[in-house]
């Protein structure tokens, strides 16, 4: 059974101010900050949500936490910005009611991190689906774009919102969204070309300057250094905690997703870059002849790379920074600009080319996240707008900012009041009015067609002759010195003429919040915000293709000579459309607070929160809650939260909920004035009344945890008696068992050695009978035997007197002849012909025997052995049988050849290409193929030959080349003569006279001697028609070279040779060779 907590359970504070018992501003600020301390940050007035920001990241927004708020009820579950959300969702999905999320606060107050919040979650519990999932990414990835050229870092907040921004979600019938429509409000472009100290201009400077590469900085004629740029301050370019590379790469991936084409987004690249190349635009004073001053660029270089980007000339721009044409009616009229009017000029045309660049990417993320379907929509509307402003240095802006607050305020008590009014219809409860501050009077003081201000200041911007803001607080003080919320040191109100809070150069307006005083330095200028038509014509000259849409004004075929609207009649008809818009849609409200200026976690200032309270008019919102009845709750919940307090609706109610609660009531004696029955919920007056409710539940579930306990340990003491009553049967059932099972085992085990006593008993007793028995028989037979013995002796004794000794001697030796065959049957050796095991001969007159029955059994088992061979195989014996006749006992190398197989060919001669050539020179078949050394007699040194034995001639050639170097025919070697030792030198002596001797005999070294000379002998052997080839073994011998005779003799090295022999030249009659000592 799934558990439902209440927004009364487990509460810290007051989760819902309207319950606040006593309500007063401390106990107000005193509950938020009691919340905030234990990671409690929302907190409801009704259906108002109010947001502490905890400037850290909490655990509260995982997907679980989603679908633990959706699809409940407001009030089931503690506060949460979720809950408000899946509210105004269901009631757009379910009841086709179009939806409005408001979010106010002050800048760092986390209104933007709000209307992300409500955007995911509403994205995470809408349909699924490509194009759906298509439609919700682009409207999240909206965000990101409007974040980097709509926020900048503040004092207050690194992720300000400069500007208000509405976006209208739009659904269809099944609750998916289809597409919005963003609307923005007042961008503070004034930051472009000024900041305050601590602050940056919009992030999208900084992000480009930060995270293009290198090719598109060069392309847009930008370097990485911000302080070579006048638009952006230096005390504050970096932020911690905000990554300018990787959030430029983010807003690229974002317009991509948006929809924005490649060359839209480097044209809107360009006009980023033509401001901070305009911010550096300096102009200097030239004397003209009339004695007026005229501006020129000081320094052409920025001017030629901003005209390069947007594609104007030089000239044109240069002319428009330096005078200004004025046209009235048929007449123009050129003025020149002197250095501050040029000054003035660059900026207005750097606030007018970003704020419109501006406006024109909401208009292009408009049109591609546009509903495209044109049937009718749901709407939910998130506004996200400043919140109400009061510095210390009040302006233009704080103003209308101010004014725009005072309306949502209005709004919101009219559609707080009309809710109510609305639910108590609806409940059939009686209305009764509620008395509650209306700011209708400062909303008109400001906007009043007549002489409200807004209206006074465009007159003073329009009116002929000499403008100042003197002039307009003059026609303020004349006009409004009377209202009641509007406060002068000049105007005709004496009361203030000695306020020396109030200077003489400004005004105050007493707001729902509180008294702003704002300086009316700037009011007109900022309220003009003129652009010289010169700029906006040479902007429209441009062959950029979005500065002519940004500039349409500069088309002289279309030229306008009426003054554009101000800058505050264009945001109070933006207001007059937003109201109108709201007042369409079902409100929401969400309250954004800020805890402390230092941008910190678990720090609460309460006289910053409470400023924050008083302007956000919070307390002016549970007033007008609590003005009728505090609390309302549908008959349902009430009578299953409640029911445990009377007997007669617990533990089950059998009729109808109202009666139940009407019944609970009753029995607990509550005042029937706190009460009142609607139509489908129960409205309690006072919240002391629903905290004795509280109160009362809270001891009898204490009372009904202490009975469940006491039936649980009761239940829980007898089941565990039963389990132990259980297994004693158990464990006695099996101890009994295995008890009897022991006696029964001792008993047989008793039994058996009793048997086997009786038993052995008898057949030891039957075994003296036998042996008895046997033994009588055995003394009979002997007797018999020996007395037969006797008579036969006695019969034939005269007959075997003379040769008894010679047969007893045949027939001992036959015995004797015939037991040894047997038992060398049974102990002959392995047929493995080196098995040089035989049995030891029994008797010395067998030696003779025994030794030839030896050599017979070895004859017999080689030939078997033979038997078994292929001819390859005997033919490689015989090698080694001819090897071991030649060398054994003679050369020292021998016994280490005799394990290595004679494996003939050792270059693979046929399969080697590089000696392709060499096996086709050699007609017969090859029987031998090795590297040897031929050594050369002048230094003892050896040069790599190949050396190939055929059947009737042996071939050098060289190893690299292939090239045969001499070929001599067998019946031409005479002698082979080799050392005993253990080299592999040896010299194959040729038969003088023959032509294979005309350059002597050869000197030769190998790895394999003792195969190449076997293989020789064995090949000059098989050949009939020539002497048997002569080995000559010996450690000095005679080689021919050519005429001269060189001796060769074989020394014992010492270790400094090394492992290998060496040759040496001694004289011209002597080669040393030595050889290393063998171990």
């Amino acid at each position: 059974m799934e558990v439902k907590m209440s927004l009364l359970d487990n509460m810290i504070g007051v989760g819902d101010m309207v319950l606040l018992e006593p309500l007063s501003e401390d106990s107000f600020l005193e509950n938020l900050r009691n919340r905030f301390d234990h990671n409690e940050i929302y907190t409801y007035i009704g259906s108002v949500v109010i947001s502490m920001n905890p400037y850290r990241s909490l655990p509260i927004y995982t997907p679980d936490k989603v679908e633990e708020y959706r699809n409940r009820n407001f009030y089931e579950l503690s506060p949460h910005i979720y809950a408000l959300a899946d509210e105004a969702y269901r009631s757009l999905r379910d009841q086709d009611k179009d939806q409005c999320i408001l979010i106010t606060g002050e800048s760092g107050a986390g209104k933007t991190e709000a209307s992300k919040l409500v955007m995911s979650y509403v994205a995470a519990v809408c349909g699924k689906g490509q194009e759906v999932n298509k439609v919700k990414e682009q409207l999240l990835q909206s965000n990101p774009v409007l974040e980097a050229f709509g926020n900048a870092k503040t004092v207050r907040n690194d992720n300000s919102s400069r500007f208000g921004k509405y976006m209208d979600i739009e659904f269809d019938f099944k609750g998916d969204p289809l597409g919005g429509v963003i609307s923005n409000y007042l961008l503070e472009k004034s930051r472009v070309v000024k900041q305050p100290r601590g602050e940056r201009n919009f992030h999208v400077f900084y992000q480009l300057l930060s995270g293009a590469s290198e090719d598109t900085l060069k392309k847009l004629k930008l370097d990485r250094d911000f302080s070579k740029y006048n638009y952006l301050s230096l005390d504050s370019a970096t932020v911690n905690g905000l990554d300018d590379a990787a959030n430029f790469r983010t807003v690229r991936n974002a317009m991509q997703i948006v929809g924005f084409m490649e060359d839209e987004v480097q044209s809107v690249l360009e006009l980023v870059a033509a401001v901070l190349k305009l911010g550096n635009i300096e102009f200097k004073p030239e004397s003209r002849c009339n004695g007026f001053d005229e501006s020129r660029v000081k320094d052409k270089n920025d001017l030629k790379e901003m005209c390069e980007l947007l594609g104007i000339e030089q000239s044109v721009l240069e002319r428009a920074f330096s005078y200004r044409t004025v046209e009235a009616k048929m007449e123009k009229v050129s003025t020149t600009l002197n250095v501050a009017q040029a000054y003035y000029a660059r900026d207005a045309l750097a606030k007018n080319l970003y704020s419109r660049l501006f406006s024109w990417l909401v208009t292009r993320i408009n049109g591609s996240i546009k509903a495209q379907a044109k049937t009718r929509h749901k709407v939910m509307g998130v506004l996200d707008i400043y919140g109400f402003e009061i510095f210390e240095d009040n302006s233009f802006e704080q103003f209308i900012i101010n004014y725009c607050n005072e309306k949502l305020q209005q709004i919101f008590i009219e559609l707080t009041l009309r809710e109510e009014q609305e639910e108590y219809v609806r409940e059939g409860i009686e209305w009764t009015n509620i008395e509650y501050f209306n700011n209708a009077i400062i909303c008109d003081l400001i906007e009043n067609n007549q002489n409200g201000i807004l209206a006074m200041l465009d007159e003073e911007c329009l009116r002929p002759g000499t403008v100042t803001d003197d002039t307009f607080l003059d026609k303020l003080n004349t006009i409004c010195a009377e209202h009641q919320h509007f406060e002068s040191r000049l105007s005709k109100n004496s009361k203030f003429l000695t306020d020396h809070s109030l200077p003489h150069s400004c005004f105050r307006i007493q707001h729902y919040a509180g008294k702003v005083l704002y300086r009316v330095e700037g009011f007109v200028d900022k309220n003009n915000d003129l652009l010289y038509r010169d700029l906006s014509q040479a902007m429209y000259k441009a062959n950029h293709s979005l500065i002519k849409q940004l500039f349409p004004e500069g088309n002289p075929a279309k030229v306008n000579l009426k003054r554009p609207p101000t800058a505050g009649f264009q945001f109070k008809a933006s207001v007059g459309t937003l109201m109108r818009n709201l007042q369409t849609k079902n409100p929401n409200y969400i309250r954004c607070i800020k805890p402390n200026d230092k941008k910190a976690a678990h720090i609460f200032t309460e006289s910053l929160v409470c400023h924050q309270v008083r302007y956000l008019g919070l307390m002016e919102n549970v007033r007008v809650r609590r003005a009728g009845y505090a609390f309302r709750q549908p008959y349902e919940p009430c009578l299953e939260r409640y029911k445990m307090l009377c007997k007669q609706t617990w533990p089950h109610w059998r009729g109808p909920a109202r009666e139940g609660v009407e019944v609970l009531m009753a029995d607990l004696q509550i005042p029937a004035e706190e009460l009142s029955y609607g139509r489908s919920k129960i409205f309690i007056r006072n919240p002391r009344t629903l905290f004795f409710l509280e109160e009362r539940r809270r001891q009898c579930l204490q009372d009904l945890a202490t009975l469940i306990q006491k039936i649980y340990r009761g239940w829980k003491c007898r089941t565990e008696f039963l389990l132990l009553k259980k297994s004693q049967v158990v464990v006695a059932a099996w101890y009994r068992r295995y008890a009897q099972q022991k006696k029964y085992q001792k008993i047989k085990s008793s039994t058996i050695v009793m048997q086997s006593f009786a038993r052995g008993w008898k057949a030891r007793k039957l075994l003296r009978e036998l042996k008895y028995q046997k033994r009588c028989e055995e003394a009979v037979t002997t007797i018999a035997a020996f007395w037969h013995g006797t008579q036969v002796r006695r019969e034939y004794r005269k007959f075997f007197r003379a040769n008894a000794g010679r047969k007893i001697y045949d027939f001992t030796i036959q015995r004797i002849m015939q037991k040894y065959f047997l038992g060398l049957k049974s102990t002959m050796p392995s047929m493995s012909p080196i098995d040089k095991n035989w049995p030891a001969r029994p008797y010395l007159f067998l030696d003779g025997a025994h030794t030839e029955l030896r050599r017979i059994f070895h004859h017999w088992r080689c030939k078997k052995y033979r038997s078994q061979f292929t001819e390859e195989r005997k033919a490689v014996y015989e090698e080694k049988l001819e090897a071991s006749e030649i060398f054994k006992d003679k050369k020292t190398l021998y016994p280490s050849s005799v394990s290595q197989p004679f494996k003939g060919d050792y270059v693979e001669i046929s399969k080697n290409p590089k000696y392709q050539k060499l096996n086709s020179a050699v007609e017969e078949k090859v029987l031998l193929a090795d590297v040897v050394n031929k050594i050369n007699r002048a230094n003892g040194k050896g040069a790599a030959r190949i050396f190939l034995l055929t059947k009737n001639s042996f071939v050098l050639a060289d190893q690299k080349t292939g090239q045969v170097k001499a070929s001599v025919p067998l019946p031409d070697l005479t002698s082979i003569s080799v050392s005993t030792q253990s080299d592999g030198f040896f010299a194959l002596k040729l038969k003088e006279g023959s032509a294979s001797a005309a350059k002597g005999d050869f000197l030769l070294s190998s790895e394999h001697l003792i195969e190449i000379i076997t293989k020789l002998h064995r090949t000059g052997t098989t050949t009939t028609d020539r002497e048997q080839l002569n080995i000559d073994i010996s450690d000095e011998f005679l080689v021919q070279f050519k005429q001269d005779k060189v001796c060769v003799k074989f020394i014992q090295g010492g270790p400094k040779n090394g492992n290998s022999a060496s040759c040496k030249r001694k004289n011209n009659r002597l080669l040393e060779v030595s050889v290393p000592t063998t171990a």
